[in-house]
């Protein structure tokens, strides 16, 4: 019995490679229960649309480079929040909100910051469907980085 536990715990803890169309391309692992294998979390602290679009086009770069082997998440804070907003109060071009809205449709969480949505006096109900809302914006970023997240501001 104590060989099969051994087995099980030594089996689970393993990766496997999956075939790749493209030979030159980096090895992604991925775990035994299909998690994937890379976890991200981007900040997204700013209403300027140049900034915005940096941030969702590097997003959707990652999801074309690793497909279903990456998660990542989008935490919106401070005045970044209008992305996620209903009606915004800072000028948000819609473009950036679709393109968020069609990066939520491939799995992208975006997480928006509770605290930042009690100073604009805003609830659930002043955000896009697709958005999620987390208690405290900087503690959700600390708490996926704990969680194995690699971290990417800018």
């Amino acid at each position: 019995m104590k060989r099969i536990i051994l087995f099980l715990l030594l089996f689970s803890t393993m990766t496997l490679t999956p075939a790749r169309a493209d030979p030159s391309a980096s090895p992604v692992e991925t775990s035994l229960f299909g998690e994937p294998a890379h976890k991200l979390v981007y900040q997204l602290n700013k209403a300027d649309e140049d900034y915005i679009d940096h941030i969702l086009f590097s997003v959707g770069a990652m999801l074309r480079k690793y497909g279903d082997d990456i998660h990542i998440v989008v935490t919106v804070i401070g005045p970044g929040i209008h992305l996620l907003g209903r009606n915004p109060t800072r000028p948000i071009p819609k473009l950036l909100r679709q393109r968020a809205e069609s990066l939520a449709m491939y799995g992208v969480e975006f997480h928006a910051c509770g605290n930042t949505m009690k100073s604009l006096g805003w609830t659930q109900d002043d955000l896009l469907d697709f958005a999620t809302v987390v208690e405290v914006g900087a503690a959700d970023l600390m708490e996926l980085q704990e969680r194995g997240y690699a971290y990417i501001s800018w």
